[in-house]
């Protein structure tokens, strides 16, 4: 049995040496000169598909092709190579991402254990000196053997004998292949990164009444991929994508193709799976570490209903504690509806929303700002823009009873309130009084009417008068 094992040993070790000198042809490379279009589709949380088609020439057989200047956070395990103009006899055989790129300390450190010159300058004379010298060590400083002694930091200058092959002065994705034809082919690489991102901004000025207000929504790219994307046919998904361990994966072959539509005069939209997707109608290039910003919807004159709103708590409603709170914040919220009857009707994407109003001198004032998640077309948008500061409230519990309960789930509770509304207001509001209420609740005396709201709400609107106050009173009994 060893002397099989010693015999097949040998042409094993032949075989490999013939395998990897069959693939030692000369490396072909591929820059953004033979770039023919790029698309690059954005999704919500750094991710981005990316579809980079080049115009290579191949040798017919065996080729190592280093397709240059690719994102440098590529996903190397999604990456997909396919010839769109000769797809027969091509195919993949290896790839390998190189991402070390090819700086001063990069090169220090593929050199530890190694051979390399010092060359000093003399300080009068200007006369070179080369001494061999050998790295032993590169972090956080460097460590040298010249001759018999040992030497930190450089006491002049390093000169290498050559570039280590896996230094790259660009992100490459280094392929072996097989190609069937030497003509000229268009190859397109597709491939997951990261890096690339974007949100929606709006920007909504809200006129002189509060009833109406201008609004503009634009999207925001930032690029920190590490590569530039000249003339790109953008595309942005807006929706929740389910990832699997933090990652989307995404198959790499149909689903990329189908993932992408052709441009379409403007910023269209349309729905894809369950999401939705936004088209830009021209070419953009999305440039290495830059934020652009492109425009994705305006409307004018949306109608919109503000909200002043007191909102309680359910803890008082179970037991005894007399002053709730003086000067109160009531907050300012506005409404609108996303109808293509108000001038909208698109499905807008999370982001955030910060409104404006001019003041008496024309100028554009900054009034408040909230966040919105994905939004389809026909559905309400409520933002929070801040607390009012001419209306307020003084809350107190005027009574308190526990009218029943010695178990654990057999409690009544009787409590009376009073709620003090004032404004500063030159006009009359109505302050929305929302309380929510534990257990079985009733109602049993009250000044102004309220509304059921849901199983655990109770709401009262309160007129109060300009530069007035009104008063809310209520008696309610909550049981467990």
């Amino acid at each position: 049995m060893t002397t099989k094992v010693n015999s097949v040993l040998p042409l094993l070790f032949a075989l490999l040496l013939l395998a990897s000198s069959a693939w030692a042809a000369d490396e072909r490379r591929s820059t953004l000169q033979d770039q023919q279009e790029v698309a690059v589709t954005i999704y919500n949380e750094d991710l981005a598909l990316v579809r980079d088609q080049r115009l290579v020439t191949l040798d017919k057989g065996e080729n190592i092709l280093a397709f240059r200047e690719v994102s440098a956070r590529m996903r190397p395990e999604t990456a997909l190579l396919r010839s769109l103009t000769q797809p027969k006899g091509f195919s993949v055989v290896e790839q390998n991402f190189d991402f070390d790129l090819l700086t001063p300390q990069t090169l220090l450190e593929k050199y530890v254990g190694k051979r390399v010159q010092v060359v000093r300058v003399h300080p009068q004379t200007g006369a070179e000196t080369a001494e061999d010298a050998v790295v032993l060590a590169a972090n956080n400083g460097v460590v040298l053997k010249i001759g018999d002694r040992i030497e930190t930091g450089v006491p002049g200058r390093l000169v290498y004998p050559d570039v280590p092959e896996n230094l790259r002065d660009r992100p490459t994705l280094v392929i072996q292949l097989l190609s069937g034809t030497e003509k000229p082919q268009q190859l397109e690489l597709s491939y997951l990164t990261g890096g690339l991102s974007w949100r929606a901004d709006y920007v909504a000025e809200l006129g002189a009444k509060d009833d109406r207000l201008d609004l503009s929504g634009w999207v925001t790219l930032t690029n920190q991929s590490g590569a530039t994307y000249r003339n790109a046919r953008l595309q942005l998904v807006a929706g929740d994508v389910h990832r699997v361990r933090d990652e989307l994966r995404l198959a790499r072959a149909v689903a990329m193709e189908e993932a992408m539509v052709k441009a379409a005069p403007q910023m269209a939209e349309e729905s894809l799976f369950e999401y939705h997707l936004y088209t830009l109608g021209r070419p953009t290039t999305i440039a290495e570490n830059q934020t652009k910003q492109v425009a994705l919807l305006s409307a004018a004159g949306v109608p919109v209903s503000k909200e002043f709103l007191l909102r309680g708590s359910d803890y008082y409603y179970r037991s005894s504690v007399g002053e709730l709170g003086q000067k109160l914040k009531v907050g300012v919220f506005i409404e609108f509806e996303n109808r293509e009857k108000a001038g909208l009707g698109l499905p807008l994407p999370k982001g955030t929303v910060r409104v404006y109003k001019k003041d008496a001198a024309g100028g554009s004032q900054f009034v408040g700002e909230d966040t919105i998640d994905h939004t389809p077309k026909n559905e309400k948008m409520r933002l929070k823009l801040g607390d009012a500061f001419d209306v307020t409230a003084d809350k107190k519990q005027t009574d308190f009873k526990k009218l029943a309960g010695s178990g654990r789930y057999n409690y009544v509770f009787e409590s009376a309130y009073r709620i003090e509304l004032k404004s500063a207001k030159k006009e009359a509001v109505t302050v929305k009084v929302q309380e929510p209420m534990p257990g079985d609740w009733e109602v049993l005396t009250e000044s102004h009417p309220h509304v059921k709201e849901a199983a655990g709400t109770a709401v009262w609107q309160v007129p109060v008068p300009a530069e007035g106050t009104a008063v809310l009173t209520y008696r309610v009994r909550v049981r467990y």
